[in-house]
């Protein structure tokens, strides 16, 4: 039971790395004032917190997005065209389809809503 705790917390760990990584670099790259300098070195710096996590591996869609998401961040880091604006409407649009996914769950529809109240008058 010792090592299933030990695992899940892991796994945990990983996932607020994983979360804590987009969101930093969507807040960047939302910035009205885009710098790509600063954008290079907090990436940079928030991909060395996330290669301290032990990688755990997830098969939620939700999660492999992400990680497609930071693999991809990070080739348009190292590997990128003079102004960046392509690789940066790219990134935007990839973050927007992730919390579109992340969002999914919580937009169903109700089905019978109208026989759930019912006050008899």
């Amino acid at each position: 039971m010792n090592e299933e705790v030990h695992q899940k917390q892991l796994r945990i760990r990983y996932i607020r790395v994983l979360e804590k990584f987009l969101t930093r670099t969507i807040s960047l790259l939302k910035l009205e004032n885009f710098n790509y300098e600063l954008f290079k070195v907090r990436t940079l710096k928030n991909y060395e917190e996330l290669k301290k996590a032990k990688f755990i591996e997830l098969y939620s869609p939700y999660y492999s997005l992400i990680q497609d998401f930071i693999n991809k961040t990070m080739m348009y880091v190292n590997e990128h065209s003079d102004s960046f604006e392509n690789e940066r409407n790219t990134l935007l649009k990839d973050a927007n389809l992730l919390q579109k996914e992340k969002n999914k769950n919580s937009y169903t529809k109700d089905k019978h809503k109208n026989q759930k109240f019912n006050d008899e008058y």
